[in-house]
């Protein structure tokens, strides 16, 4: 789940003086020629939590790693809410009561989601070692616990950390696997996402990989054997170094908060990065992109997803698609460039699930307790990002009374902003539709046919789920506009999910013809993945571990074979 969050709490603690390592040679007189000039066995490109994955898989395979980061490390997953989506029978379900949960089903809910984005061999290999990747990042530090949420949330409170956090209960979801909760919080007060990546990173830094921030790579080196970079980076222990660390974590902090704040401190980072870098070459036989995707790339998003103009970019300036185009110079291919989540939840509380959600024209286009980016993606793709929540006086009274206990912040300010200040009131639903610009006769009829399935005890229109259906007749009647906004307390933030294609069972990146570059990988939002095609709580995360255990543990096996 990425949501808001109050980023100033947060102390990411990178990179203390002296747990950067200085980079060595790994040769050995008896080595090859072309393995003398290594500077590493395999390099990665990113430090958010593929780049941090892929550097752990490999160094536990026997490779020597380099790790490079644009900044300090963490990317878009240490501001994140630290979810990962797993299932298949996790230690937590089971003691959650939801055992039954296997592979098999956990495919079968994902293929509704995934719609071919990957194969279906791939996908199945993902549920199938998704319990055991759950382990895998226990084992390197991260902390997940069984306490199911009650309710439906989007991101549970500190009670909880385990819940469904995606369709799994919702039409047509529903009617093709049994719905089990497969949101595994990080154990951590607040938003997860650092702590989670600073467990992370600490196995890192014991397995012995060398760490380079404030290094960016100019471009791949295919002209010599083995492969190499091209960077550009900031000597560590001077003392530019240590001014830019401080202004980038300034920066990242309050990026999501603060973004004017944000591009202050950023932009004086950048001032000294542009003065203070020098060049030089890596080598190494294995690269491994893991750079983040393309929300802060403005020429990129206007290329791909113009539609999505309104939405505001989720992550650091890392994700600026330079990982994408560096596998592109490489001749890789790019797919699902067009997708991204955009997130306008209508829940907690849950009362808010009650109305009903209509378009500019008066008419309901989605049920309304359906995912909040599968809500969103329609909103912005059919109705030009605009849309209504619509109450009655009941329901209204409802979501006030559950406030205190189903929220947190930053949400439950969101929460408060709206039913406080941000909404329109009338005594009947023709004078609020007049306040919004909406068509009455069409409100009302729309409210009349969500009423009358009430009554009579038939299905909802949507297929909302019944728990959720109360009707809205008792005025005032309330009204909410949800519509995307790039600014502001109800801002609606974003992530892009498309990026190089990849070989499902290496992670190679892939040519236009599908045939696969050698030594060259891709993993995490630089790469279509599990999530590229639709997104849900905790998928992205899950998806960066699984693409990066996957390309770490295969570069280092190239790396250390006969090649």
């Amino acid at each position: 789940m990425w949501c808001r969050s109050s980023m100033r709490k947060i102390n990411f603690a990178l990179f203390h003086h002296g747990s950067v390592l200085p980079i060595r040679s790994y040769a050995t007189s008896n080595q090859h020629a072309a393995r003398s000039r290594r500077d590493a066995d395999v390099i990665v490109v990113g430090a958010g939590i593929a780049g941090v994955s892929a550097s752990i898989a490999a160094a536990e395979k026997g490779a020597s790693v380099i790790l490079l980061d644009a900044a300090h490390g963490g990317g878009a997953s240490a501001q994140s809410g630290g979810v990962v989506y797993a299932g298949g029978g996790t230690d937590q379900q089971k003691a959650a009561g939801y055992g039954h949960d296997t592979p098999s089903n956990m495919f079968n809910y994902l293929k509704q989601e995934v719609a071919g984005t990957v194969d279906d061999k791939t996908l199945q290999t993902f549920c199938d070692g998704s319990a055991q990747r759950l382990k895998w990042m226990e084992r390197h530090g991260a902390k997940f616990e069984a306490s199911l949420c009650p309710w439906k949330t989007s991101y549970p409170t500190d009670k909880h950390y385990l819940y469904f956090s995606g369709n799994e209960k919702s039409w047509p979801y529903n009617t093709a696997a049994e719905p089990a909760p497969r949101g595994h919080r990080m154990k951590s007060p607040g938003m997860s996402g650092a702590a989670l990546w600073r467990a992370m990173f600490q196995s890192v830094l014991k397995l012995g990989v060398h760490v380079k921030p404030a290094t960016r790579v100019d471009r791949l080196l295919f002209d010599q054997d083995p492969n190499g970079v091209a960077i550009r980076s900031i000597e560590p222990d001077t003392r530019d170094f240590s001014r830019h660390k401080r202004l980038a974590r300034l920066g990242h902090n309050s990026q999501l908060m603060v973004p004017e704040l944000a591009d202050l401190f950023l932009n004086r980072a950048e001032a000294i990065w542009e003065k203070s870098s020098t060049s030089s070459t890596l080598h190494a036989p294995a690269i491994i992109l893991a750079a983040g995707g393309f929300a802060f790339n403005k020429k990129m998003r206007q290329e791909y997803l113009p539609e999505f103009s309104q939405v505001a970019p989720l992550g650091t300036r890392g994700d600026d698609g330079s990982g994408i185009r560096l596998g592109q110079s490489a001749g890789g291919a790019v797919g699902k460039m067009n997708s991204m989540s955009a997130w306008r939840f209508l829940y907690p509380p849950t009362a808010f699930l009650e109305g009903i959600v209509v378009s500019r024209d008066g008419n309901r286009f989605i049920s309304e307790d359906i995912y909040g980016a599968t809500m969103s993606d329609g909103m912005i793709r059919e109705h030009k990002s605009t849309a209504f929540a619509i109450y009655d006086s009941i329901q209204w009274a409802k979501a006030k009374s559950q406030l205190g206990e189903q929220t947190q912040s930053p949400l439950k300010l969101q929460r408060l902003h709206t039913l406080l200040w941000g909404h329109k009131k009338s005594s009947t639903l023709e004078g609020l539709a007049l306040k919004f610009g909406i068509s009455p006769d069409a409100l009302c009829q729309t409210a009349s046919a969500y009423n009358r399935a009430i009554a009579e005890g038939e299905t909802d229109p949507m297929h909302k789920s019944a728990e959720y259906c109360t009707p809205l007749s008792q005025g005032p009647f309330y009204g909410v506009d949800i519509s995307a906004q790039p600014t502001g307390i109800q801002v609606t933030h974003g992530l892009t999910l498309g990026g190089l294609t990849v070989d499902g069972e290496t992670g190679l990146v892939c040519r236009k013809d599908g045939s696969k570059i050698k030594r060259l990988y891709a993993a995490g939002r630089t790469a279509v993945g599990i999530c590229s095609n639709s997104y849900i709580s905790g998928l992205s995360i899950a998806d960066g571990v699984f693409s990066g255990i996957r390309a770490g543990e295969h570069a280092a096996k190239m790396a250390l074979g006969s090649d």
